[in-house]
């Protein structure tokens, strides 16, 4: 029998500035459409074809956010919802362009009075680093976490005049944030090495932030340390949202579990293993994302330049891909995982220097370098 021949990582589009996400969309009815969502810190959100390898390009938007940290995509929309270095968070609407504002992080100290966007609410200390779409039972539910250590809950159907309807202060700057989407849980990963999870079933039950606002406390259901001894740099939950994966600036990665949420664990222990090194060099995991089929399997991206694709169940690693020009800054598989976008962007670990050009490319992957293998 012959052996299939492995496919070759085919460059989609160049950028001017980094890539700091990938969304692919969810497929439309009846149509042959592959569409991925991007952001770039040139402040461009784009929308690619992947399927049309000859025009892959089906629009370019500026945000006028500046450098844009952050995307999600809610799934019963045909929109996009930015997040920018000024702390805003604005929704596209892919059919008509027309952008809308929804809100903005600002200092707690002076939340009521900067809201509207002045010069100091625009500040980067209130860049909106992280968002999410809650999908699932709340598919008009984003939330966007904050260097300026805050989590705010957005109700895209509202006019919400630039006020969250739930939001709670976190225990340090957020790094990194997944959700599960049929538990309408929140993981954030923040500075100190903490992880947090929050529940929206709280948010009826929950008390104002302040006699001035509307907005309800989003309450804690679990906050622990790392186990890993880094700065975290990117979180996964699992498919099952029984546990998740995290990445650290130490070239390793953590897998965990929730136990104390009552969620099963099938006799697995939390564990850590290293990655993303070469020689005695150690490289940043940037980017983890888990394999929409193969719910065990995810993939990681470092600043090595490589792409690695792991079985969390057996412990196994699974296909190393051939190594990209620069740093991994995102990665995200296509809705049926016969495709990973990729971003071979540099991440300035190393500081302002020469670097290749931020591109973007598509890997096919097999099932064959993506099924799990039980341990021999």
């Amino acid at each position: 029998m012959a052996v299939q021949p492995l496919p070759e990582a085919k460059l989609l589009d160049k950028f001017s500035d980094g890539i700091s996400s990938l969304k692919y969309l969810s497929p439309a009815s009846g149509g042959s459409t592959t569409r991925l969502a991007s952001t770039s810190w040139d402040g461009a959100v784009r929308l690619h074809d992947t399927s049309n390898s000859s025009s892959p390009g089906l629009l370019t938007h500026n945000m006028e956010s500046g450098p844009l940290l952050s995307l999600a995509v809610p799934s019963a929309m045909n929109k996009l919802v930015t997040g920018g270095l000024d702390g805003s968070i604005k929704m596209l609407d892919i059919e008509t362009t027309t952008v809308e504002k929804i809100g903005r992080h600002v200092d707690p100290k002076k939340r009521g009075n900067d809201e509207n966007g002045t010069a100091s609410a625009a500040s980067p200390e209130n860049a909106c680093s992280c968002l999410a779409a809650m999908n699932g039972e709340h598919p008009h539910l984003v939330v966007s976490a904050s260097w300026n250590r805050q989590l705010c809950v957005w109700d895209l159907r509202q006019q919400n005049n630039g006020e969250s309807i739930a939001q709670v202060d976190l225990p340090g700057k957020a790094f990194a944030i997944d959700v599960d989407s049929s538990r309408g849980r929140i993981l954030v990963a923040t500075s100190g090495r903490r992880n947090c999870v929050y529940d929206l079933r709280s948010m009826g039950s929950g008390s104002n932030t302040d006699d001035k606002s509307s907005s309800v406390l989003l309450d804690s259901v679990l906050e622990r340390e790392s186990s890993l001894k880094f700065q975290t740099r990117c979180v996964k939950l699992f498919p099952d949202g029984s546990g998740f994966c995290l990445g650290s600036i130490e070239g390793r990665v953590g897998v965990e579990f929730l136990e104390e949420l009552a969620l099963p664990t099938n006799g697995m222990k939390k564990y850590a293993f290293k990655c993303h090194r070469v020689g005695d060099t150690v490289y940043p995991v940037n980017c983890i994302a888990f394999h929409p089929t193969y719910s065990s399997t995810f993939a990681t991206g470092g600043c090595d330049g490589t792409v690695v694709l792991w079985d969390c169940q057996h412990k196994k690693k699974l296909t190393a891909l051939p190594a990209f020009p620069t740093s991994i800054s995102a990665l995200a598989f296509s809705p049926d995982g016969s495709e990973l976008a990729i971003a071979s962007s540099y991440t300035h670990e190393e500081g302002d220097r020469e670097h290749p050009q931020d591109e973007l490319y598509i890997r096919k992957i097999l099932d064959s370098e993506a099924m799990p293998k039980a341990k021999s």
